[in-house]
């Protein structure tokens, strides 16, 4: 026998005396090392092969190291959540290919709420026969309404900057002896769009199963995530890849596809170069026009910008002087230049911005902004009369951190340089991605260049200016940069108010509040970048889609079309 491959036999026995049986000698005899990590899960008799089945290979610009891992609660950004959606489900989803759509997911219809002593009450009839995948210490089983309770709690436990705000919600079985009945409970009325984004578009949303994650505790829950997703976690090497697996019990029925591969790849031009060799199906794009134009030339590729996209913003840290004056604020608002932190990325890609909340989530339009004088057109003059009557007319010193991501550098780099025509110096210190992230919410920068994507006005609002998401001191810190606490109550009234035109009327004002106080500068709207192959097809129409690519039980591959 080849002594290399009875050094891989006697580990493997090893192995299987210790944790149980591996059943998938293919995926051993691919790549021991994943099958020997012990990241492979038991796995039910596979289905007979179907030679049409392919396995699509996707591109993201991230690492994900075990520390972040795959805790659906925790999937807090865009590109962690295209992971999530093909390994969880929810109670309510948005329908494949859009973010503005809702559709019953894990339940069988979505309800119309109830009132009774003042709160306001969802129930939810669930699906019947929904199984969970096979976990490493559990068989199949079926999804019941005490995983969604369990789920629903857990969640409101986790950090509110990765799953948003479940405060004064509760869920709870309708009948105890009924498995499939569930209700919500909401101590404050909530507009039905609102609550529905809740459970389809935080990371909160996402139902797990009871009986996995109490048998494998957090730790390798996080690393080996039990769900009802069309995929199944058969791999995971932390920074190097996630590969998937089909999951043919899947209610909806077996998925198209063998298989996801997802590589880690920050690299554009690694991606780049995987996907016009064929090694990959899927990419992360440059948020870049002339990228886009240039890979429009190449063969058997398409690229999309269509869907969901982040916000860009400059928030202004009133905790730390001497940016605690208003005309400080003010001063560096004039001295900014939205086209000129818009024009690298291109007309395809961002457009400018003027409100915290982007128009079409029910935020202030532009012609309202110029109206009330808060547009802040550049000015370099009135900045500079501004900061002498702040008692700063030479200017002062900044430093602040920035990430190493081009998209983040760049925003910061171009800030310095706006802002060094009226004498203020910023010194940036450049740090890993994680890091940054770690270093702003230590309160540590008094300029915060943050991108993100929240889905209707009550989240960015109440994420970004509430008291209570201040900072490494507010009662639930989130991403409130600015210390800003002069429109809670307008937040707090609008989240209640159950009459579309008035709830709009108050976000409205809360912007204006916002901008009149400077505590943050707009910047652009930035859309998605995905590049793909001809022959992925993802199953629904990509007109309206979410920020990654939605990849369901019907997402397929066909080959020939890339010939």
């Amino acid at each position: 026998m080849n002594p290399h491959r009875f050094l891989l036999l006697m580990l493997l026995s090893i192995f299987t005396t210790a944790h149980g049986p591996v059943m998938d000698w293919d995926a051993f005899a691919e790549d021991p090392a994943a099958v020997i990590s012990g990241h492979l899960p038991e796995t039910d008799e596979p289905p007979e092969a179907n030679p049409s089945r392919q396995v699509l290979s996707l591109g993201l610009g991230m690492t994900l190291t075990a520390k972040d891992a795959l805790d659906p609660h925790r999937a807090g950004e865009s590109r962690k959540r295209v992971i999530a959606e093909m390994i969880f489900n929810r109670l309510i989803r948005y329908k494949p290919g859009s973010a503005t759509q809702f559709e019953p997911d894990l339940a069988e219809t979505i309800p119309e709420p109830e009132t009774a002593a003042g709160r306001q009450i969802w129930k939810f009839r669930l699906r019947k026969d929904v199984m969970f995948h096979t976990g490493p210490d559990t068989a199949a089983h079926e999804m019941t309404a005490a995983d969604v309770v369990y789920s629903l709690e857990k969640a409101a436990k986790t950090a509110p900057k990765y799953v948003g705000d479940y405060t004064g919600m509760t869920a709870e079985k309708i009948d105890p002896d009924d498995p499939y009945s569930v209700k919500i409970i909401l101590e404050n009325p909530m507009t039905p769009l609102i609550f529905k984004t809740r459970l389809a578009a935080y990371a909160g949303g996402f139902i797990i199963s009871r009986r996995a994650h109490e048998a494998m505790g957090r730790e390798r829950f996080k690393t080996q995530p039990v769900g009802t997703g069309p995929f199944v976690v058969q791999a995971y090497l932390p920074a190097e890849k996630i590969v998937l697996k089909a999951h043919d019990q899947y209610f909806r029925g077996p998925p198209s596809l063998e298989g996801v591969d997802i590589r880690f790849l920050p690299d554009i031009a690694e991606r780049e170069a995987g996907l016009k060799s064929g090694e990959l199906d899927i990419i992360e794009g440059e948020p870049d026009t002339a990228w886009i134009e240039k890979m429009e030339q190449e063969p058997d590729i398409t690229v999309e910008t269509d869907g969901i996209g982040e916000v860009a913003m400059i928030h202004f840290n009133m905790g730390k002087p001497p940016l605690n004056d208003i005309r400080i604020r003010r001063a560096m608002a004039y001295a900014l230049d939205r086209d000129a932190f818009q024009k690298p990325f291109g007309d395809r890609v961002a457009e400018n911005v003027y409100a915290p909340v982007p128009a079409f989530l029910s935020g202030l339009k532009r012609d309202r902004i110029e109206r009330f004088g808060l547009d802040y057109p550049t000015n370099l003059e009135k900045a500079r009369e501004l900061l002498e009557k702040a008692g700063c007319p030479e200017g002062f010193p900044l430093e602040m951190v920035t990430s190493e991501r081009p998209i983040y550098r760049g925003y910061y780099e171009r800030m310095k340089s706006q802002l060094a025509q009226i004498g203020i110096d910023c010194k940036l210190k450049v740090v890993d991605h994680p890091g940054m992230h770690i270093r702003i919410r230590w309160d540590e920068n008094p300029l915060v260049v943050y991108i993100s994507w929240r889905p209707d006005a009550d989240a960015a609002l109440t994420r970004f200016f509430h008291s209570e998401a201040i900072v490494n001191t507010g009662e639930r810190p989130d991403v409130n940069f600015s210390h800003y606490d002069k429109a809670d109550r307008l937040i707090e009234t609008a989240r209640t108010e159950t009459d579309p035109k008035k709830q709009r009327r108050l976000w409205e004002y809360a912007e204006i509040k916002i901008l009149d106080h400077m505590a943050a500068y707009p910047l652009q709207y930035i859309r998605p970048v995905h590049a793909r192959r001809i022959c992925v097809d993802y199953g629904h129409q990509t007109e309206t889609p979410a920020l990654c690519p939605h990849i369901t039980e019907k997402t397929r591959i066909v080959r020939e079309q890339a010939k």
